[in-house]
């Protein structure tokens, strides 16, 4: 038995004064089934004769969001819980891409026939609160038990180019193995060139939940057993691009990344935005490898790798996202993962760690760095990153960790001595701010007798 939430319970009981069944379907079912609970609930609904009725016997729980009633479906916020209403219907498409589909609403039909238009059997389950029965046509129950990754219908599935991304994300979400008949359909479907139907937003959204999964592996690997790499290019050049054994004895860079994000998973932060961010960074670090590894006397290196991935990763991301905010920020992971580890070697005094702070959130930079570290086959693992524990500390003592130093000279300062706003303004500050980052001084006081031989001199 699901157990529904008891401030539903009276929602329920409304619909069924008015002869319509609810029946809870998607993604609260089947994640009830493995334990999990969510405040995201959908509803199909049996016995509606229009969405104009439904809106009514609704009304007294709250202001319904119509925004999708075009397509059939209408929302309600209610007591903490974000619910979908929708009488079953069937999509037939009709045009390429994902939109490109004909909503009809289907009168008349059964579970059953309203399940087999989902895209796996894993969300083709739904639950009857009245009856407190399991409807479970096309054994999504059992595939859940055997972690087995399945569609409903075959002839409907490959209508849709997104089912591709979303077999990939649940895959990495819930462990799942993807069924051979399925994994072919999703080969034909890449190889007739579904992917590039897809809006780039969408494929955004369905790569960010497969990098926020628990397992980021599963769901890269599949896309590979796909043949959908290709379309990411050029992770498809990772896995023959070698490394060096000693420093990497797990072998190409594909099984090096594969391992990373996995290890970037186990470090989250909690935080959604931040951590994209951090799985992104993780997945591109390595990106520039294929075209800067070569051999000399046996040893494989990689120089300039990191700056040169930057510059790819700027590419792909822009493929993909138009979120600027998401690119800047995770641009310096990539180009400066390396450095924790040479700081660390280095000895580097603090006018490095304050000039790095200026170019990435060092916060950050250590955790991807720590995945980077720990996302190998070591022959016995270290008890911990000594590198990222030291710049940590570093860092944190010279208050830096996640934001650069604040100017201890402003604009208001040369308007206290006298000098009035013009373009020098810009110059005098930003050669005041390379002067601090140089620990030439470190207190107000100090700024103002830097700033009064810094004019003096000029």
């Amino acid at each position: 038995m699901i157990s529904v939430p008891l401030p539903i319970l009276p929602i329920i009981e409304t619909l069924s004064r008015h002869r319509i069944t609810p029946i809870l379907v998607g993604g609260y079912v089947r994640d009830a089934l493995i334990g999990h609970t969510g405040t995201d609930l959908d509803f199909e609904l049996y016995g509606v004769t229009s969405l104009d009725e439904l809106e009514r016997i609704l009304k007294p729980f709250g202001k319904l969001n119509a925004v999708g009633k075009s397509f059939g479906v209408l929302k309600l916020s209610y007591q903490g819980f974000s619910i979908d209403f929708s009488p079953p219907r069937t999509e037939s498409k009709q045009a390429s891409g994902h939109k490109g589909f004909e909503i009809a609403f289907m009168r008349g039909t059964d579970f059953t026939a309203a399940a087999r238009r989902r895209d796996f059997t894993i969300n083709a389950i739904g639950y009857n609160p009245l009856d407190k029965t399991l409807l479970d046509p096309f054994g999504g129950r059992g595939d859940l038990s055997k972690k087995r990754l399945a569609c409903v219908n075959p002839e409907t599935f490959i209508e849709d180019p997104l089912r591709l991304l979303r077999a990939v994300q649940f895959a990495a979400r819930f462990d799942l193995k993807c069924d051979e008949k399925l994994l072919s359909l999703c080969r034909i479907m890449i190889e007739k060139g579904a992917l590039q139907e897809l809006p780039k937003e969408r494929i955004f959204e369905e790569f960010k939940k497969l990098l926020l999964s628990p397992k980021p592996s599963v769901g890269l690997s599949l896309l590979k057993a796909m043949g959908g790499l290709s379309f990411f290019s050029p992770l498809e050049k990772l896995e023959t691009t070698l490394q060096d054994p000693g420093s990497h004895p797990e072998g190409d860079v594909w099984t090096h990344t594969l391992m990373c994000v996995d290890e970037m998973a186990r470090l989250r932060t909690g935080d959604s935005k931040r951590d994209t961010v951090l799985m992104f960074a993780a997945l591109l670090h390595d990106i520039a490898k294929p075209v800067t590894t070569f051999i000399c006397d046996g040893k494989i290196n990689a120089p300039r790798h990191a700056e040169e991935g930057a510059l790819i990763a700027e590419i792909w991301l822009s493929r993909i996202t138009e979120e600027k905010s998401l690119i800047e920020a995770v641009l310096p992971l990539v180009r400066h993962h390396g450095t924790p580890r040479k700081f660390y070697q280095n000895h580097s005094p603090d006018t490095e760690i304050l000039r790095l702070s200026t170019k990435v959130a060092i916060a950050d930079l250590i955790l991807v760095a720590r995945a980077d570290y720990f996302g190998r086959s070591l022959p016995s693992v270290p008890d911990d990153f000594k590198a990222g524990k030291w710049l940590y500390e570093r860092a944190q003592a010279l208050g830096v960790l996640h934001f650069p130093p604040e100017p201890l000279l402003r604009g208001r300062d040369l308007v206290a001595l006298g000098l009035s706003p013009s373009e020098t303004f810009k110059t005098i500050l930003d050669a005041a701010y390379a002067a601090q980052i140089n620990l030439e001084f470190t207190t107000p006081a100090e700024a103002c007798e830097w700033l009064n031989f810094y004019l003096e001199k000029g």
